[in-house]
């Protein structure tokens, strides 16, 4: 059945990250794909080559946050059944592939964010309209489902695609994993090790990250902190660790593409903390089995806090309180110690149940066929 059905993927850039989902998807539905050539911010992007189904590279062309995709809208004439697209009301050559589609009697897929939670009643309004046009959608959480279907988006037109990382081969790095000793030979004693992994940006908050540290060791609960990815920003953070006198207490591993070295660090490390927003370093945390605290002001995270379960995958605390963050470490410190191979068990579970390509490709199998 899915062999008749011709796909068209039309997408604002290819994240280095979407590789392995977009080839699953050209391998066992025939994709065809169209990749944007840029987008507002810095991406690292995979070679488009390298990508089963690549067509062609579409011109992105900026004014302000708007923005039209030179090439697209042609495509609508080919003959495709289906068009996945970004679902992105910004882009406002999707809005005509949109209205054609209806003419022409295509079928239209957003793959999407969907609601955050802070849509002002403007931005409520063109989000309803947008996603109207389309025929099915795919949301990267149940939260935003939720309140979608609080503003009366039908829920059986809403599927959730959750979201991944190289999961096959993150599961064949982390079945040869074992302890090891990196942070005792670093550190020179066995504190539970605190991590950080992803871009340095102000947004992080990682100054915040560095007080939690300093006050826990004031509080005679001792902890390390690793913090993994390169300053792009110049936050002067490494600044900062030298203000706290926490130059032992704080490893600046630096930027690491190495999957070998990150999944060697998340094992050992005790927990990932991303005092601002998380996204996919919580997926990546829990893929080798290290739970996760973030904040719990959903309307301001990224999809991926999804995978975080309470006292089960990693803990939440009070948006911006370094009070709350404080203590939120130091239970958790505490309540890890007897069940960290417990802890380790349940994130695997909950990657392999949802944040993996194999749940991807399904939804999108799902979706294709219930048409």
């Amino acid at each position: 059945m899915m062999n008749n059905k011709r796909i068209c993927c039309i997408f604002n850039i290819g994240a280095h990250y979407r590789l392995p989902i977009y080839s699953k998807m050209a391998e066992e539905l025939s994709c065809d794909f169209y990749m944007g050539d840029c987008i507002e911010t810095t991406i690292k992007t995979f070679d488009y080559q390298q990508l089963k189904g690549y067509k062609r590279t579409l011109n992105n062309r900026f004014l302000h946050h708007f923005y039209w995709q030179s090439g697209s809208i042609s495509l609508i004439l080919k003959p495709y059944d289906f068009y996945i697209l970004d679902g992105e009301p910004y882009c406002l050559s999707s809005w005509c592939l949109l209205l054609l589609a209806k003419v022409f009697r295509k079928k239209t897929i957003a793959w999407t964010h969907g609601w955050y939670g802070r849509e002002s009643a403007f931005k409520k309004v063109i989000k309803k309209l947008f996603y109207s046009l389309h025929w099915r959608l795919m949301i990267y959480n149940e939260y935003a489902i939720k309140l979608m279907v609080q503003e009366n988006i039908p829920c059986k037109k809403m599927y959730c695609i959750a979201n991944s990382l190289d999961s096959d081969r993150i599961k064949n790095i982390r079945n040869q994993l074992k302890p090891s000793t990196i942070y005792y030979k670093h550190f020179g004693n066995d504190a539970p090790v605190l991590i950080y992994c992803g871009r340095i940006q102000k947004r992080k908050k990682l100054n915040m990250l560095v007080d939690c540290l300093a006050r826990l060791n004031n509080q005679d609960i001792p902890a390390n902190l690793v913090i993994v990815g390169a300053d792009n920003e110049n936050t002067g953070l490494a600044s900062y660790i030298k203000q706290q006198h926490l130059e032992a207490k704080v490893w600046l591993y630096g930027p690491c593409y190495d999957e070998n070295q990150i999944s060697e660090l998340f094992y050992n490390a005790t927990v990932c903390i991303s005092p601002g927003n998380v996204g996919l370093t919580a997926i990546h945390a829990l893929s080798y089995g290290c739970p996760v605290i973030t904040h719990g002001n959903f309307a301001y995270q990224m999809p991926e806090f999804e995978a975080i379960i309470p006292q089960v995958t990693g803990a939440f605390f009070q948006h911006d309180s370094l009070d709350d963050l404080c203590k939120t470490v130091a239970d958790w410190l505490t309540y890890n110690k007897d069940k960290r191979e417990t802890i380790r068990l349940q994130a695997y579970q909950e990657i392999d149940s949802k944040w993996n390509i194999h749940y991807q490709i399904e939804t999108i199998k799902q979706v294709i066929e219930n048409d």
